[in-house]
């Protein structure tokens, strides 16, 4: 079975630069090890060295487990992480109001950020299904 290519290699190897925050495990779908490397140092920095080894079997992973369409997994996870407390991701993908709201309260004081860190790619697959329809 083939399957779709929502997220990229590279994309993943640039976030595992910022890795020890875990910004590479949240954008692969592991929220849980994403917030353990966010407190620990990308798990003291072993885990994050690992991790350079990991990306191609996680990034296989999150191919098979997220659907792909006009939102752009690689586009809005470049927006999170690197403009997430302005809300462009949410700009991106329709959500205006929630935009205009991240864009005055800093993220939603960063909880916002954080929510779509751990919900982003379940968000992003919600939004390319209905838009098949």
């Amino acid at each position: 079975m083939a399957y779709s290519d929502t997220h990229s290699k590279a994309i993943g190897y640039l976030l595992w630069i910022f890795g020890f925050m875990g910004a590479h495990r949240f954008y692969y779908g592991k929220p849980i090890t994403g917030t353990i490397w966010f407190f620990t140092l990308g798990f003291f920095l072993i885990g994050w060295i690992i991790d350079l080894f990991l990306i191609p079997s996680m990034d296989r992973s999150a191919d098979r487990r997220f659907r792909s369409g006009p939102v752009n997994f690689n586009l809005t996870w470049v927006l999170l992480t690197f403009l997430g407390i302005f809300g462009l991701h949410r700009l991106y993908m329709g959500k205006w109001i929630t935009a205009i709201l991240y864009f005055f309260t800093g993220g939603l004081f960063l909880l916002g950020v954080l929510y779509d860190y751990w919900t982003l790619n379940e968000q992003i697959s919600t939004r390319n299904m209905q838009r098949e329809w």
